[in-house]
């Protein structure tokens, strides 16, 4: 059994420049995992904090303060990590040690004693003779929170390549995609700058549905028919949109309103013209009924809730009762410790609820979640298409496509 003989913090800069933590723990005094924490743009109200007072440095003095609390733990047991995290910080909310270093010591830890027992981490972290991949959910044109002024207010127009049956295929049909997007964008608009999104997605100065209707001519421009060999997606990011006080979505670039009933026919509308295989926060954050709708609507289709779940295994329990959604992100620094998201994973598939693992907006360049996607069965695995902290997660992918133990492509 390994034992966790040192653990070091660091501040860094994630893909948008702002700092985080990098957390180092050591096991047997020689097997080193690090993880460098993320963070959202588009952040849900319930969501784990990153860092108390909004201070990355302020976690490392706790870390410092407790790191014997640590020492000689076995790493591979995340529930005792887990649960000596929660003697220092009982808050629903990580608010006093921070998110971000729940998130980045359970990680490192599971893959300090990765390397120390010589077990790849998805196989560690779950039970199984046989694994599949996740098919890549990429951003191909971004809008809202992730990009700037002019871009559509839908946040992510997405692609998946659901009639690949190799991760290798699959990367390959999102490029592609991405590829055309940005030649047709640049036809249409001689000064378009080629510029993109904090995901990597196309920043251009469209409205929805100029965007959309790219994102389909893209497709069927590279002989794919959409719903079949490709399908789109959709990240609303509602609650972005969402005005508490006039009770309706306020879209200031494409100068509408809707109100709570328009914004569920709005969103009817795009799932069924373009085919959407996935649908996410297609309402605001606390829209479950609303939410139950288009689910019931759509059963095909991944209605899924981000902001609505916040991967939050006691929110997920009220919207498994009324059937709010189909699909459920997984963001593990929305709950803060592996160990929590883990349970989270657990609720999701006792309940029928189809797994997205996702990155953030901001990242690093680390590939764990391409582990964690595994070893959840999330059918689906967010994590943009182009830039370097995007195609690490791509490339860890195809490195895990030379074991044995994972055999083609998830149902959806």
């Amino acid at each position: 059994m390994p034992l966790i003989t040192s653990i070091k913090g660091r501040v860094l800069y994630n893909s948008r420049g702002s700092k985080t933590i990098e957390v180092d723990v050591i096991s047997d005094k020689k097997h080193i995992g690090r993880v460098c924490a993320p963070s959202g743009a588009s952040v849900g109200k319930y969501e784990a904090r990153s860092f108390p007072q909004d201070k990355p440095e302020k976690s490392l003095e706790i870390l410092k303060k407790n790191v014997k609390k640590f020492i000689g733990l076995d790493p591979s047991n995340l529930k005792i990590i887990h649960e000596t995290l929660r003697e220092i910080d009982p808050t629903p909310n990580y608010s006093k040690v921070g998110g971000s270093l729940a998130f980045a010591l359970t990680i490192a830890s599971i893959e300090s004693a990765s390397k120390s027992l010589d077990i790849p981490m998805f196989k560690l972290l779950a039970k199984g003779s046989t694994f599949r991949f996740p098919f890549p959910l990429g951003n191909i044109i971004g809008g809202g929170a992730h990009a700037g002024p002019g871009t559509p207010d839908i946040q992510e127009i997405l692609v998946c390549a659901t009639g690949s049956k190799t991760i290798r295929d699959a990367i390959e049909v999102n490029l592609a995609v991405h590829k055309e997007v940005g030649k047709i964008l640049a036809e249409k608009d001689p000064s378009f700058t080629k510029g993109r999104g904090d995901e990597g997605g196309w920043a251009p100065k469209l409205k929805n549905d100029q965007a959309l209707e790219i994102a389909a001519k893209a497709c069927e421009q590279l002989g794919f028919t959409l719903g079949k060999e490709v399908s789109l997606g959709v990240d609303f990011a509602s609650s972005t949109q969402w005005n508490e006080k006039k009770k309706r979505y306020i879209y200031d670039r494409a100068g509408f309103e809707n109100t709570p009933q328009k914004q569920i026919e709005f969103a009817s509308n795009i799932i069924k013209k373009y085919k959407l295989v996935y649908a996410e926060d297609a309402v605001h954050e606390e829209a479950f009924e609303d939410m139950s709708i288009l689910t019931k609507k759509f059963p095909r289709v991944l209605i899924t809730g981000d902001d609505l779940l916040v991967t939050n295994t006691k929110i997920l329990k009220k919207a498994v009762k009324i059937r709010a959604c189909s699909g459920a992100i997984l963001k593990v620094n929305q709950a803060g410790s592996l160990y929590d998201a883990l349970e989270f994973a657990k609720e999701a598939n006792n309940n029928n609820v189809k797994l997205i693992t996702s990155h953030r907006s901001g990242e690093s360049v680390d590939s764990h979640i391409s582990h964690i996607g595994l070893a959840t069965k999330s059918k689906m695995l967010k994590v943009g298409i182009l830039g370097g902290e995007r195609i690490a997660k791509l490339n860890e992918l195809v490195r895990l496509s030379e074991y044995d133990l994972i055999r083609g492509m998830a149902e959806i």
